[in-house]
């Protein structure tokens, strides 16, 4: 808690600062996600939109957690559990990418045999 005027103005300012940056970011989002000459990569929405989409979504989770949060004044333990969370969605991550590889193929219903990776 602030205990004086003075302590209360700067952490006025810095919640204004950080909100100005989420803004900022999300406006980068935006302009990465609509205009053209923001693209990078090829044309329309591919791989380097998406990881550069997630690092300003990374960056914009950082400062939240970090200020608004207050996980920067926070003990040990609090920080062993906010990185294992980071180490799970990074898992998760490589697991959903790793199932986009995935040889087995669903036929659908309705499309004669409903079993699943097998060939007649």
């Amino acid at each position: 808690m602030a205990d004086s005027a003075e302590d209360i103005k700067k952490a006025i300012r810095t919640y204004l600062i950080v909100g100005g940056i989420l803004f900022a970011g999300t406006v980068a989002t935006v302009l990465v996600a609509t205009v053209p000459m923001f693209d990078i990569g090829r044309h329309g929405f591919d791989h380097w939109d998406m990881w550069l989409g997630l690092a300003i979504a990374t960056t914009k989770a950082s400062f939240v957690a970090m200020v608004f949060m207050h996980l920067n004044h926070e003990k040990k333990a609090v920080y062993w559990l906010f990185a294992s969370g980071i180490i799970f969605a990074i898992a998760m991550v490589i697991l959903i990418f790793g199932a986009k590889a995935d040889p087995i193929e669903y036929k659908g219903f309705g499309q004669g045999d409903a079993s699943i990776g097998t060939t007649p």
